[in-house]
């Protein structure tokens, strides 16, 4: 074990996504296979993302209420809520089940593909997988992923609203007056931002991981279980850095 070794995981996957960038823009587009791809990944993360994000706004909802009414500030958890949803939940709700369903269904494609041969054989054909397979792949999930942000704000401002107002009591006027007090048109484009981010990554690395699949069908079992843990691990740690920077460089509403 030495830093090399450490090292050559994540350097492979990010060389493999300035690849797919380089590839995007210097290349001709397989708009074909995008559109394919995109309806595929919209087709199995759409549900589970409104069903997860309900949720979120709900207890999002009940926390803020809860801390809003010991403090005197009702009128104020709208705000908050919209605030909190739109920042951090939205992007990782989207997120968990991007890399969850999209980014394990292309690990398992990938490692299928390269179990049966069909990577070496485009390679001996001279056609390169990563422009063929991999770049309509990560251009789809990055798309959808900036797609779903609306569907999942949309989602989890109505579970707040509902156990705000219903559940809780609250003022239905103040919930829906108070949503620029402190959200502002900046937290709309830093989560889209993030989405976009967190699809791209879950793509490289579902497609990485499954390019480098080995072992018959038990390694592409491991491949995808490995994409999927790497990929959360990855999407928390820019979210994280994403936020840090955000504070720090963007002025906020309010303050």
């Amino acid at each position: 074990m030495n830093p090399t070794m450490v090292l050559r995981g994540p350097g492979h996957v990010f060389a493999l996504a300035w690849d797919v960038i380089k590839l995007t823009f210097t290349s001709r587009f397989q708009f074909r296979e995008f559109v394919e791809q995109a309806w595929f990944v919209a087709s199995v993360t759409m549900m589970p993302t409104i069903l997860v994000s309900i949720p979120f706004g709900a207890v999002i909802a009940l926390q803020v209420g809860n801390l809003t009414g010991q403090l005197g500030a009702e009128s104020f958890a709208g705000a908050t809520a919209v605030l909190a949803t739109v920042r951090e939940a939205a992007p990782i709700a989207a997120a968990l089940i991007i890399a969850g369903a999209a980014g394990s269904a292309i690990c398992a494609d990938m490692g299928a593909r390269k179990m049966r041969e069909e990577i070496d054989a485009m390679e001996t054909l001279g056609i390169d997988p990563v422009h063929r397979l991999v770049v309509p792949r990560a251009a789809a999930t990055l798309v959808v992923s900036v797609l779903m942000i609306a569907i999942v704000i949309t989602a989890g401002i109505a579970g707040g609203y509902f156990f705000t107002v219903i559940v809780q009591g609250g003022s239905a006027g103040a919930f829906l007056a108070s949503f620029t007090s402190l959200a502002t048109l900046t937290d709309i484009w830093v989560a889209m931002i993030k989405a976009a981010i967190f699809g791209f990554m879950a793509a490289i690395v579902g497609a990485y991981k499954g390019l480098n699949a080995g072992g018959g069908p038990a390694g592409v079992g491991r491949a995808v279980n490995e994409s999927v843990i790497l990929s959360f691990m990855l999407l928390f740690l820019i979210n994280s850095i994403i936020t840090a920077l955000y504070f720090q460089f963007v002025p906020q509403a309010g303050l």
